[in-house]
């Protein structure tokens, strides 16, 4: 369970000042705190505010760069903004995120993947909007599957997010995002990754902490292989860790949560 740390996102207040000042102490308090609390890539958005991605989400790469060796989902739809960032972080391994299920999108996307040796988060949504059924959902994921093959990228380097909605104004997405991540996992040998952005499903609830983790487990009872989520949420960790136990992904020892942020 690969844990994307959402922190360093310019609609928090400190970072969103931190970007507009070109200041990198914000950033770099958070990287560290979000790799000791079990983060395995950091999540790096530069929120709405940002006079110019270009430049602003450039920058916040160098300043992350230079302090941590956690890999980074970049995470815009502003593609020049994309590309500048890729550049700049000038190695394989990052995560763009994201595109949706749109051609022009993909046609956009998929060659900077290739270039830039990146994987891509790729949303369940279309210009029509977010569909209700799993089956919809994983009609998307397989046509980002085919555009990858014509591309030449495999298709785990796909991290499919089925996308969650806030149970407490449309309850009835949730069993379907758990289906279509059951079912992403049979569409292709390897399969996609999946992921989720986790807090998404506790939105204006004031019960957010219990309803992530719940869903984080049960979702990972279905395959999910990773979450953009709160790694400072300690209960949270220490669930996903104790899932991992569960589920035989990881070898039982007392210190096991531990372990699992010490990876």
């Amino acid at each position: 369970m690969i844990i994307i740390g959402e922190r360093i996102n310019g609609m928090f207040k400190d970072i969103g000042l931190a970007i507009r000042e070109h200041d990198p102490k914000p950033l770099q308090e958070w990287a560290a705190k979000q790799k000791a609390g079990g983060a395995h890539y950091l999540d790096v958005n530069t929120g709405p505010n940002s006079e110019d991605q270009t430049v602003d989400l450039p920058w916040m790469v160098n300043v992350l760069k230079e302090c941590t060796d956690l890999p980074l989902a970049i995470d815009t739809t502003n593609y020049d903004a994309m590309e500048a960032a890729l550049e700049a972080y000038g190695k394989p391994g990052a995560l763009i995120n994201s595109i949706g299920c749109e051609q022009e999108k993909i046609d956009r996307v998929f060659p900077m993947a290739v270039k830039y040796q990146a994987d891509v988060v790729c949303l369940c949504i279309n210009k029509a909007g977010i569909p209700k059924s799993a089956e919809d959902r994983v009609a998307m994921a397989m046509e980002f599957v085919a555009n990858a093959e014509a591309y030449g990228l495999q298709p785990d380097q796909l991290w499919i997010d089925p996308i969650i909605l806030p149970v407490n104004v449309a309850q009835e997405h949730a069993i379907e995002a758990l289906e279509t991540i059951r079912q992403i996992k049979m569409i292709s040998n390897p399969p996609p990754k999946t992921t989720v952005g986790l807090s998404n499903v506790s939105q204006k609830s004031p019960h957010r902490s219990i309803i992530n983790r719940t869903f984080a487990v049960m979702a990972m009872t279905a395959g999910l292989d990773s979450a953009i989520c709160d790694a400072n949420d300690e209960a949270l960790v220490d669930a996903i860790a104790t899932a991992r136990v569960i589920l035989n992904k990881d070898i039982y020892c007392d210190s096991y949560a531990k372990v699992f942020r010490q990876r």
